[in-house]
This record gives C-alpha cells, structure tokens and sequence, in this order.
C-alpha cells in the first residue's frame, strides 16, 4: 500500500510574512478564514453574540485584524494571533467609547474617516505592549539557559544570589577578573575544560588576591559564561561595569 505525503499548512505567521509582500489574494483568504477568530475577539469585549453580517463592531474589529497583519513584525517574539487580538480588542474598545460618547452619531463611514487619526495610536501601544511582552519571554528564556549552563559548572542561580559581593567595588573587579579570564584563550579553555578557575596562572595577571579569587570564585565564573554566550539581557545588565575594561 502506497503511503501519501501529508502536506501540511504553513505557519500563519509565514502567511502574514506573504501578505506582507504583496499576496492579496492570501490576503483576503486570511480574513475570511479568521472571521470566526475576529468575532470571538468582539465578542469577547461587547459580552454578547456578534453576528458578522450586522453588527458593526464585527467590521470594526475585521478592519483591526487587518490592520494588525500589516503592523505585525516576527522577530519580536509573540505570535500573531496573540498580537492581533490585542489590537482587535482595543480597536473595539475605542470604537465603544467613542460611540458612548456620541450617542446615534457614529456611523462605519465615520469610522473609515477617522481611520488614519485614530489607528497609529491603536497600533502603537498594541506594538508596544507586545514588544514588553515578547522581551520579558526572551528574558525568561535566556535566565533558564543560563541556570542549565550554570549546572554545568556545578553552580545554582540560588547559590550565585548567595556568593555575589555585596559592595559595587568587588563587583566591579570581579567582573574584570572574569573578563581578562574571557579574553585569554589559554585561561578559558582551562575553564570551559575543567569547570573551575586556573588560580595560579589567573594571580599571574589580574592584581587581587588568591582568598579574593577564591571567595568570589562562582561569581567570577558566572561572569564568564555570560560573556562566553549569547545572552544580550545579561550582557545588557553589565555594561556599565565593563565599560571601563573593553
């Protein structure tokens, strides 16, 4: 018996990537597909049954979610829909109180008038709170790699809260230590091969003491599996301390 190929769907995002370069006919395959999705989002906010054919807040939200494949960018981190339901809900949400405001004077006409006003505000704090919520992800994930790599060396994220010095003045020194270690190759492969400090060859160049070293031997060595890697936060979190030794 022959078995067939399964071919399966590209990412939404892919197909948002298309659209974005000029696919119209995906385009409008992608908003008829996600009327469902859109309406559940509209929903969400009015509390009621949205019926696609005869409420505006359906087209409102519809106009939203195409506003959203166009504002979306990938590398930020958060998916699409996740993205483009905050941008649907807060299109509404506007549009609601708008409409409050102005009992029995605003019409989808009105709407599509004042679209250019009021979307690049909408979408801005959409993009923004995606971008907060995407880098706090990326965050995350990058202090879970850490803690892995960390284990590797027999060392805790607990353990490291405990033996990091307390005065910016040790820290500042133990991150130079830890960054003249980085720069050697000699010192770094003996680290990366024997997961511990070289202190006599390390006292040769760095002007501290060996009890110095060795009581902030796991912060030392933290610091440099976080210069050795491609953490941008952490990295981000040392800049000041070694600005004065790059």
């Amino acid at each position: 018996m022959m078995m067939t190929k399964q071919i399966t769907d590209p990412p939404i995002e892919e197909k948002i990537e298309a659209i974005q370069a000029g696919d119209i006919v995906l385009q409008n395959e992608i908003l008829q597909t996600y009327k469902p999705f859109i309406a559940k989002c509209v929903s969400e906010v009015c509390k009621r049954y949205i019926d696609p054919k005869k409420d505006d807040e359906f087209s409102v939200g519809l106009m939203a979610f195409n506003d959203a494949i166009f504002s979306y960018e990938q590398d930020k981190g958060s998916s699409f829909l996740s993205f483009a339901k905050l941008v649907v809900k807060r299109k509404v949400i506007d549009y609601i109180r708008y409409h409050q405001k102005r009992p029995n004077l605003l019409s989808l006409d009105e709407i599509n008038d004042t679209e250019q006003m009021e979307n690049p505000l909408v979408i801005a704090a959409a993009k923004e709170k995606h971008q907060i919520e995407a880098e706090n992800i990326k965050r995350k994930e990058e202090i879970a790699l850490f803690n892995e790599k960390l284990q590797t060396y027999r060392l805790t994220l607990e353990e490291l809260t405990k033996a990091s010095p307390k005065h910016r003045d040790a820290r500042e020194s133990a991150v130079q230590v830890a960054y003249i270690l980085y720069l050697d190759s000699e010192l770094s492969e003996y680290v990366y091969r024997k997961k511990k400090l070289p202190i006599k060859k390390l006292l040769k160049k760095v002007e501290v003491s060996k009890k110095t070293l060795e009581r902030n031997r796991k912060f030392i060595i933290a610091i440099f599996i976080v210069l050795s890697s491609e953490y941008a936060y952490l990295k981000d979190y040392l800049k000041d301390y070694l600005k004065d030794v790059e």
